[in-house]
């Protein structure tokens, strides 16, 4: 008898073994002292709560998983249940996360360069996980860390090497179509209604809207190609530079298919993660989706396009513009046509057939390629859905799209439906594969260029992107380190507690890009930058206070940081767009800049006391549209003066 007992005692003891032991806590890796963090909880049996250092700490069900909030003060965890499974975090001081971005900001300021900052600003959170980690020999593998690690990680993440590939692709094309041609068979459509000032004025603000893929592109092919033009006509140097500045970067800002895409997009989807992870939110949309739906807070790019076609079609300036208009006026142009190298590798090559065709198929294929790559990956997970969610698909997918709730749906909320469940990375490659190949077909069996030669294009125009590429791959082990060190958390605490003003963060977002884009004269790392942190704090901050929509402000804080990034760098001297505008259009730099930054700075105001401001505190969008393009116009016509 004892001994059956004996044996029902161990076998009962083995399953209370079994469930104390299925309980495990996924701690980070890093921890900030005295910050409330988000942790998992693994187990196989229902739980309300675990005690952690003597406290009693509640546990919410997230999936198929538990949350509790932690908040330690130092490297001491001792649980009640002394089975519970976890690996020690480190525990370091909140402001220690910081150090990473803010000091990439601080040296891209001081050293006018972007690549070295951010170098450093990796190494700097690396050596403080390693410090933490190993003491000071991990301070020196931290500089190995870099790249084993931060930079591997970005480099192996799927949606980064798809925005890699992306973005070379498109820059291929960009090259092949410069070269065989297309490019200046559109320009040769549109010069010819280039006739008196104004019609030249307009001509080149609707060439620099046509080209609206590349900023890169845009400035060199319509600056080049307008520069005999406009002297003809006797336009401003100056002029030229600001049609060619000021429409270069707003419209590929708000294009949905351009060589900018790829990287907001994966900084979205970055975002989006950081947000599940750590408000244990699910955020159905796509990233494609929210990109979409931030244009509608794109307030300076769009005001900029409404501002400069006012200046043109009301042929009206104020001041360094309008002296230097009238300077033209009484003198003619004065300046030389410079040459470059990176004008000539886009120039066409001298057996080119200047045909519009051979730019305009490819882009097309390119942009409705991304639309159908859309609707069939779109279609396709929604698909998936319906079937999981037992709906009725006989009447096929299209038609069962939105019936969840019972209700029909309108065509326009089943097309957001499904793009929102698209691929976008998907969609994005195909088309500039097929985009590429068309180039290359129309090239070839024109025999404008041998296959060799189209091959030695393509390269130039990877080329082209490899800047930027780098840019990104910096930018993402960056944000891996970001994480690593819960840097969001630490932003997070420091402004849910007491920082009730949510409104300010669209704005504060909107000024900041602005100055690191003029600092560094690069929209590219003001994305890199400001992007990690801002989605999900604005999400953070917003969600905690009931009177704000957490998404209205993350999409009007996404739009802020590229639309102030444009800013910046329409202000900035060193800015490469800015740079590139005078040189295709062989105007002074200095004076570029001197005539530009007034109109910058006037729509940049605009953009935030009309704009961002009043639709973060609730004004509707269209509202603020009117009330902002209205204004403009009215400072044109009333400022502006007649040459």
């Amino acid at each position: 008898m004892l001994k059956h007992f004996a044996v029902l005692l161990f076998f009962f003891g083995m399953i209370a073994g079994q469930s104390t032991y299925s309980q495990q806590v996924v701690f980070p890796e890093v921890l900030l002292k005295n910050v409330p963090t988000d942790v998992q909880v693994q187990s196989d049996v229902e739980l309300d709560y675990l005690i952690l250092n003597k406290d009693t700490v509640p546990l919410s069900k997230t999936g198929e998983h538990y949350v509790m909030i932690v908040s330690l003060p130092n490297n001491n965890i001792h649980f009640e249940n002394a089975n519970v499974e976890y690996d020690q975090p480190m525990v370091i001081p909140g402001w220690l996360s910081l150090l990473p971005p803010l000091i990439a900001i601080l040296l891209a300021l001081i050293l006018k360069e972007v690549l070295s900052a951010l170098f450093i600003g990796i190494f700097i959170g690396a050596a403080t996980i390693g410090f933490y980690g190993g003491g000071i020999s991990g301070i020196f593998a931290a500089f190995f860390t870099v790249l084993d690690h931060y930079i591997l990680n970005a480099l192996l993440d799927p949606g980064h090497a798809s925005v890699i590939l992306f973005s070379v692709l498109i820059g291929s094309i960009v090259a092949v179509i410069s070269k065989n041609g297309g490019m200046q068979g559109v320009v040769n459509r549109l010069i010819k209604y280039a006739t008196n000032r104004r019609s030249g004025m307009l001509t080149t603000y609707f060439l620099g809207l046509a080209i609206f893929f590349d900023d890169y592109a845009n400035t060199l092919v319509v600056g080049n190609t307008m520069r005999p033009i406009t002297d003809r006509l006797k336009i401003s140097r100056e002029k030229l530079a600001y049609i060619v500045d000021s429409t270069a970067a707003p419209v590929a800002a708000v294009a949905f298919i351009t060589t900018w895409i790829g990287a907001e997009l994966t900084y979205i989807t970055d975002g989006l993660a950081k947000i599940e992870l750590q408000q244990g939110v699910t955020i159905t949309e796509s990233a494609y989706g929210v990109f979409m739906n931030s244009l509608a807070y794109s307030f300076y790019p769009v005001f900029t396009l409404f501002f400069v076609f006012f200046i043109l079609y009301k042929q009206r300036d104020f001041g360094p513009m309008y002296s230097a208009e009238k300077r033209t006026l009484e003198e003619g142009v004065i300046g030389d046509t410079v040459t470059n190298r990176e004008l000539e590798e886009f120039n066409p090559v001298k057996n080119a057939k200047i045909k519009a065709y051979n730019a305009i198929i490819p882009v097309f294929i390119v942009i409705s390629g991304t639309f159908l790559g859309l609707l069939i990956t779109g279609l396709s997970t929604s698909h998936a859905d319906l079937l999981a969610g037992g709906i009725d698909l006989s009447q096929g997918t299209w038609a069962a799209i939105g019936t969840e709730g019972g209700d029909e749906v309108g065509f326009f909320r089943k097309l957001g439906i499904v793009i929102g469940n698209a691929d976008s990375y998907v969609a994005l490659l195909w088309s500039s594969m097929a985009g590429l190949t068309a180039a290359i077909v129309l090239t070839v069996a024109q025999r404008i260029m041998s296959l060799k030669e189209v091959m030695d294009a393509v390269l130039v125009g990877v080329n082209t992107m490899m800047p930027a590429v780098v840019i990104l791959i910096l930018a993402w082990s960056l944000a891996g380190v970001t994480e690593s060190l819960s840097t969001a958390e630490y932003l997070k605490a420091f402004f849910g507690n007491d920082f009730s003003h949510v409104w300010v963060i669209p704005a504060l977002t909107f000024v900041l890009s602005a100055f690191i884009a003029f600092s560094t004269g690069s929209s590219w790392s003001t994305m890199a930058l400001m992007y990690p942190l801002v989605i999900p704090l604005s999400f953070a901050v917003a969600a905690a206070d009931p009177n704000y929509s957490e998404m209205a402000i993350m999409y009007n804080t996404i739009a802020s940081v590229l639309a102030g990034a444009v800013l910046g760098d329409h202000c900035s001297p060193i800015s490469d767009t800015t740079i590139l505008s005078s040189l295709a259009t062989s105007c002074d730099h200095i004076q570029h800049v001197k005539t530009q930054m007034p109109y910058a700075l006037i729509v940049g105001s605009v953009a935030l006391g009309v704009g961002v401001i009043p639709t973060a505190l609730g004004v509707p969008n269209l509202v603020a549209f009117g009330v902002g393009v209205g204004l403009l116009f009215l400072v044109v016509h009333f400022v502006g003066k007649k040459q």
